[in-house]
Formats: C-alpha cells, sequence, structure tokens
C-alpha cells in the first residue's frame, strides 16, 4: 500500500488541512515518505498477522465510529493489556512485548515506516503477543476499544508542538484525562514522558486536575523535584539519549484510572 501524499487529507489535495475532515486538530502532520524493499515487504507479509484492518471514516487515518477492536478476538486470550500512543519505530514496546508475553501489547502510530519497522522487528524477537494500529490515537482510545479494555496506556515522547500557536495540536491537554480514562481499567496507569519542560508542566497541569486521574506516583513539594520516577519498562532509545544528550531533562508522570 502506497504512502499517502497528505496531511491527512484525500490523496490529490495535498494543501487541504486536516480541519476539513475532522472536529479537531491532531496532533501530528502526516507527510510523503517512501519505504525501503524491507520495509514494503513488511506490509505484504507480515502486516496480515500484526496489523489490526481499522475500518475509516473521513480520513486516511480516521476510525469509523462503529468500528470495534475486541481484544480478546485479536488476541485469541484474556490477557492485561498495553496501548502505546505514538509507539514510533516500535523501540519500547517490542521490548515489552518480547520480555512479557503473558501480556498483549497493542501500538498506535500513524506512520506507516515506524509501523513496519515495528513489525520487522516484533517478527524477530517472535512476539506475537502484540498488535499494530495506524490510526490516530484519541479515537483508538475514545471508540475503537472498548471501554476499560488496557491496563496501561503509555505516552512518550509525544510531538511537543513547542510553538505557542502549535499547542493546540498536543496530545494531552485538557479533556485527554476523559478520552484515556474511558479506555483505561479502574486502577489502570497512564505513563508520560517527554523532554520538553513545558510540556510535562502542562501534562502534570492537565492530569492532576483531571477527575479521571489520581497521582500514582509520591512527588515532592519542590515543583523541579515534583516528577515520577522513570519507568523501568521503558527501554533507553536514540531519540530519548539524544534529548539528553542535548541537555533536555527527562521528566516522567504516572497516575491511575479512578474508580468509576
Amino acid at each position: 500500500m502506497p504512502e499517502e501524499l497528505s496531511v491527512d487529507a484525500p490523496a490529490g489535495d495535498p494543501a487541504e488541512d486536516e480541519s476539513t475532515f475532522r472536529k479537531q486538530p491532531v496532533s501530528f502532520v502526516r507527510r510523503s515518505g517512501r519505504m525501503s524493499d524491507a520495509q514494503e515487504r513488511a506490509w505484504t507479509e507480515l502486516a496480515p498477522f500484526y496489523a489490526f484492518d481499522v475500518p475509516r471514516d473521513v480520513a486516511s487515518t480516521s476510525v469509523h465510529p462503529q468500528a470495534r477492536l475486541v481484544p480478546s478476538e485479536v488476541y485469541g486470550r484474556e490477557a492485561p493489556l498495553t496501548v502505546e500512543i505514538g509507539s514510533g519505530q516500535g523501540h519500547a514496546i517490542v521490548s515489552a512485548a518480547a520480555a512479557h508475553p503473558h501480556n498483549d501489547y497493542l501500538a498506535v502510530e500513524v506512520f506507516r515506516a515506524g509501523l513496519a519497522r515495528t513489525m520487522l522487528d516484533a517478527d524477530r524477537a517472535g512476539a506475537k503477543n502484540l498488535r499494530l494500529v495506524e490510526a490516530n490515537a484519541p479515537e483508538v482510545l475514545e471508540t475503537l476499544l472498548p471501554e476499560g479494555a488496557a491496563s496501561e496506556v503509555w505516552v512518550f515522547f509525544p510531538d511537543p508542538w513547542h510553538k505557542a500557536r502549535h499547542n493546540k495540536r498536543r496530545l494531552v491537554k485538557e479533556g485527554f484525562g476523559e478520552i484515556a480514562g474511558r479506555a483505561l481499567r479502574d486502577g489502570g496507569l497512564l505513563r508520560l514522558a517527554t523532554d520538553w519542560e513545558d510540556y510535562a508542566l502542562q501534562m502534570r497541569e492537565v492530569l492532576d486536575a483531571d477527575p479521571f486521574f489520581e497521582r500514582a506516583f509520591e512527588g515532592s513539594d519542590d515543583p523541579e523535584q515534583d516528577w515520577a520516577p522513570r519507568f523501568e519498562g521503558r527501554v533507553m532509545t536514540a531519540f530519548e539519549r539524544k534529548g539528553l544528550n542535548t541537555g533536555r531533562a527527562i521528566r516522567d508522570l504516572t497516575y491511575r484510572r479512578v474508580a468509576r
């Protein structure tokens, strides 16, 4: 399947803004790009097993409101489910899936080359407890997954959209707690990490005030130290090392879904 030629808009109209097709701005810009031969083969050979075929709505990464991913049907068993939003090339989730075969994992990403790399690495690692969804993450959390399906939701290094005029595109903003809270079971964990201080502060402010969540870390009276410890289940990636090498601190947050 060829890569889309637009910013999540129908082919042939690359300049069209995605707000024409969605009620809310998305947290990504989908650009054209070519995949390697190995990545193309991954779609042909591995996607039938790893990729969930999402019925679409109005845009190429949308989710039809009536579409459902039922974990017990997709994975063929009942097991704790971890959902990673913006899985990139899949380093974190493939590592977790390989290390914890008794749990199930779902990678949500819009960039096809990253999903192809994830499938290749998962296949090499023998991680059969992983599935992939190529879709806009809020729609996956809002409708595609059954309510309370996830034991954990991960949001690691989302696009910071650091220019003020683009902040509205950030994934973790007012209202995100309700979306993530719907997909999480009672007591489930929302884990976040970013290397952008102002985004970390926004995440903390938004989720501290969210009625669907409570802190799952001790915290500190010192605002500079008021963060969760680094999640040991997150493997160190080149992306995280790059942030550290440029002097940006990595800040983690962990929240627990309150009882319904």
